[in-house]
């Protein structure tokens, strides 16, 4: 066969998986894992809804069968994947799924590992034909998009030594960067680890050494971000003792913040701008803004300000970044909405929850959606000047668990999971 035809060949090759779509082969309009593309509850989409009527927007589809759990949804193409406990072939175990978004039908379980009580906690991660799921006892398996078909597969206690800081089991959603699959297990000598994403081979192990005695050892429920600072790409995380962060490349620890912690559950994930990060912690723990600095090979988290847990804490609903202002809701078991600037913490607005319990948010196209744990779906002006909702309504067909999966705003759409349900909400405006 002649070059030219060989390059023809390989072209159309390209154009057809362009066109049709390869399972597991995210683009720029996707949401392949927890919080979105970035990691950063916020959506890029533009026309969206500024209003909602009254009642809510319409409701779309509702699509059953994702079992018992708290995990959100992943998206790639026309799949939908997330994890739950389902009872199959009479028995129950907890399982990492996807599913069909035209016919709504499940097109494949994979076994992660055992039940537990209300469920799974993980968001999968999908990557360039894979899927990544972690399991409540830490089993962490990677599976073929395609077919569910098991690839390789670690567990967090019997491969590296892990443990959680308490009792609610494994909930981190893993990360995927470059080639390699970054994860938590929570051991001292392996409080993270990167693993060749394709075969599960370890590249490194990071060493936890002594940041302070808040907390507990351990992994927390928190989930990895990448961010570039200073020069050094590093994985920035929040364990059982507070945040840290390790060298991207290398596993090597560069810095600790203890102040973070507290003992019960630290759970929001961190947030960076430039050599800033922002830290959050409920359990009468509260907020903090760090400036990273170096010093040749050294560095340093110096403390820019920090928040009591009566100024602001979140619980495990999440903070978004816009702008220059952070938004989320403030309190335990509570979801009271916040608006604070970035750099100085200063509150701008802190009115009266519209709705009883936690919210978990996402940003789209100038609103955050506030998803309280009760029901309640809140649509909130991301406007630092004033507070203002534009819409509401009660989420029809919940479940006994709380409604804590964090909402997902890809093509104009909403998405709710809850529990064994999944409902799709058109929040496109007409015209």
């Amino acid at each position: 066969m002649s070059q030219r035809r060989i390059v023809m060949c390989c072209l159309s090759s390209f154009v057809l998986a362009a066109s049709w779509g390869w399972p597991g082969v995210a683009t720029a309009g996707d949401w392949p894992q927890f919080q979105g593309p970035s990691r950063d509850s916020a959506s890029t989409e533009t026309g969206l809804l500024a209003g909602w009527p009254e009642g809510g927007p319409k409701l779309l589809w509702k699509m059953e069968g994702l079992g018992q759990g708290y995990s959100s949804v992943s998206i790639v193409g026309d799949r939908l994947y997330t994890m739950g406990d389902l009872e199959l072939d009479g028995k129950e175990s907890q399982y990492v799924m996807a599913f069909d978004l035209n016919t709504h039908g499940r097109l494949w379980t994979t076994r992660v590992g055992n039940p537990h009580g209300d469920g799974s906690r993980c968001t999968p991660t999908v990557d360039d034909g894979l899927v990544y799921a972690i399991g409540t006892d830490g089993d962490l398996v990677c599976v073929e998009a395609a077919d569910g078909k098991l690839v390789w597969k670690k567990n967090f206690g019997d491969d590296f030594g892990g443990k959680m800081m308490s009792g609610w089991r494994y909930s981190e959603s893993p990360l995927v960067d470059g080639d390699k699959m970054v994860c938590t297990p929570g051991a001292n000598d392996a409080i993270m680890v990167a693993l060749n994403k394709k075969t599960g081979e370890l590249i490194w192990k990071a060493a936890l050494p002594e940041i302070g005695n808040r907390g507990k050892d351990g992994a927390a429920y928190s989930s990895i971000i990448a961010a570039e600072i200073e020069g050094v790409r590093q994985y920035l995380q929040i364990i059982g003792r507070g945040a840290i962060s390790v060298d991207a490349a290398t596993g090597k620890f560069l810095w600790g913040y203890n102040k973070i912690a507290n003992g019960v559950a630290n759970i929001t994930k961190p947030i960076a701008r430039g050599n800033h990060v922002f830290v959050t912690s409920s359990y009468k723990t509260g907020a903090a803004l760090l400036k990273i600095t170096r010093d040749g090979g050294q560095f340093n988290a110096e403390e820019v300000y920090f928040l009591t847990p009566k100024e602001f804490e979140n619980h495990h609903g999440g903070v978004v970044l816009i702008g220059d202002e952070l938004y989320g809701g403030d309190g335990q078991n509570q979801g009271t909405p916040v608006c604070f600037d970035f750099m100085t913490g200063k509150i701008l607005w802190k009115p009266e929850a519209p709705a009883r319990g936690s919210a978990a948010i996402v940003y789209g196209d100038g609103h955050i959606v506030f998803r309280y744990d009760s029901g309640k779906v809140v649509l909130i002006e991301a406007n630092p000047e004033q507070f203002r909702v534009t819409g509401s309504f009660d989420q029809p067909f919940r479940s006994d668990l709380r409604a804590w999966p964090h909402p997902v705003i890809l093509d104009g759409k909403l998405y709710l999971r809850d529990d064994n349900v999944v409902l799709c909400y058109d929040i496109k405006a007409k015209g």
